[in-house]
């Protein structure tokens, strides 16, 4: 079933794909930004103990290709440097004056909002806060933004220069449906060559741990999110960069403060809401390349990643049930929610019950190893091509891994990534299964970031 899932999600992809670059290649992005009439912005970006990272990623963020927007840095209580580094760079003032709408409940301000002296950086805002998580500190952000749209992102990512006016676009010439959200791709910055903010070199990571990542993103978006995209099922946006119309998210309670996987729940609630409402709409997502992040390069860290994920996953599908095969949701309630709950959810339980059978055949001699070589060169074989596939496919379309022997080294780990990568996702979707059950742990987990250089390839 998820192989044919797969092959299903691929043919829908293609189409979406060539029909997107089909109509880009005639827009002129250029006409976005210099407009004065572009709808307003903010960028709200959540900041935790982030001083490697913080100069580098708000530089990236004041160099953006556009008019209308505004950015918010939310110091979300960090006991590292991270205020401090900004106040000194930016010059930043207190203001004490500020009127702070409290439409999303939140934790209170700390030291207050800041403004800087210098009228370069007059598009800064930061805000420092009460730690209460990245949910937490989202909904201060959209508190504060005065924008139609907003954008979240985690502040270790980098944006590409005409990142907002690609993201805006569904907004603006879409008049059937209400446009509530729009998500891009996310790309992996480890290794890759920064400076002043911008993205100018993109290399391939060392680490094999990064380069089975690479693949899997690829997969993931090239080959899944687009297709879902075209069928209007998407039920996640990537926390590192989405836009959302603002309105909307105040009008169903912002984030969700108590659960790890703040992005999925979010989307999910807004679709929701808008079914409800029984009112058009669209999730859109956007291919091109425009936001780079850092990615985890040590197991342990990539385990306590993947098993949060497992863990909101959990938390949005048992919240929203009531969706799951309920004709009133549509292709929602059909297709997308029971598709989650089968392929994301039971997935790795349904493996490890199958180790487990297999590990009893093997005691009790009962294994047809006619059968049992097959199967597993069959979907050995299958992964392997469908990588082949999304690594072709991005050849053809954005080109990012173009230096002499990458490709070569890339398709050397379609064939290894199944190997280094999925055994560590499905202990750590496991882990995740486990931690929800029996400690109801709602730590969202420690990235701990190297910085956004070139120096740890």
């Amino acid at each position: 079933m998820i192989t044919i899932s797969y092959v299903v999600l691929g043919f829908i992809s293609r189409s979406e794909t060539k029909e997107y670059l089909r109509k880009n290649h005639f827009v002129n992005y250029k006409d976005i930004p210099s407009s004065s009439v572009s709808p307003t912005i903010t960028i709200v970006a959540p900041a935790y103990n982030e001083s490697l990272n913080i100069i580098e990623s708000t530089r990236s963020l004041m160099s953006l290709h556009y008019v209308n927007y505004d950015i918010v840095v939310v110091n979300d209580g960090s006991d590292d440097d991270t205020l401090e580094e900004l106040i000194k760079v930016y010059d930043l003032e207190r203001v004490d004056d500020y009127i702070l709408s409290e439409q999303l409940k939140t934790e209170p301000l700390r030291k207050g909002v800041f403004r800087s002296k210098n009228p370069a950086f007059e598009k800064l805002t930061v805000v420092d806060k009460e730690n209460g998580g990245k949910s937490d500190a989202l909904n201060m952000g959209f508190n504060i933004s005065r924008s139609k749209y907003v954008v979240s992102i985690d502040v270790d990512c980098l944006l590409v220069e005409d990142a907002l006016q690609r993201m805006v676009k569904p907004f603006l010439e879409e008049t059937k449906k209400s446009v509530i959200a729009s998500g891009g791709v996310i790309r992996l910055a480890n290794a890759c060559t920064i400076k002043d903010g911008r993205l100018l070199e993109v290399n391939l990571p060392k680490s094999m741990l990064v380069r089975a990542q690479i693949i899997e993103y690829l997969r993931a978006f090239l080959l899944g999110r687009m297709a879902w995209s075209r069928l209007n099922g998407l039920l996640v946006i990537s926390g590192a960069f989405g836009l959302f119309d603002r309105k909307t998210v105040i009008e169903v309670g912002g984030y969700d403060r108590e659960t790890v996987g703040e992005d999925m729940e979010l989307v999910v609630r807004m679709r929701r809401y808008m079914e409800d409402k029984r009112e058009a709409y669209k999730v859109y997502y956007i291919p091109d390349p425009l936001c780079w992040t850092e990615v985890p390069d040590d197991r342990k860290v990539f385990v306590s990643q993947r098993n949060r994920w497992t863990r909101g996953t959990i938390e949005t599908l048992k919240k929203h049930r009531k969706l799951g095969l309920n004709r009133k949701y549509g292709f929602l309630g059909m297709i997308s929610m029971p598709y989650w709950f089968i392929f994301e959810r039971l997935a790795p339980i349904i493996e490890v019950v199958g180790i487990i059978y297999f590990s009893m055949l093997l005691i009790f001699r009962g294994v047809r190893w006619d059968y049992a070589i097959a199967l597993f060169v069959l979907f050995y074989l299958f992964s392997v091509i469908f990588s082949l596939v999304t690594l072709y496919a991005e050849e053809l379309t954005f080109g990012q891994y173009l230096k002499k022997g990458y490709g070569r080294k890339l398709i050397l780990m379609c064939f290894l990534e199944p190997f280094i990568l999925h055994p560590l996702v499905l202990y750590a979707a496991i882990k995740g299964n486990f931690i929800y059950y029996f400690s109801k742990e709602k730590k969202w987990g420690n990235m701990k970031r190297k910085g956004l250089t070139n120096e740890h390839a």
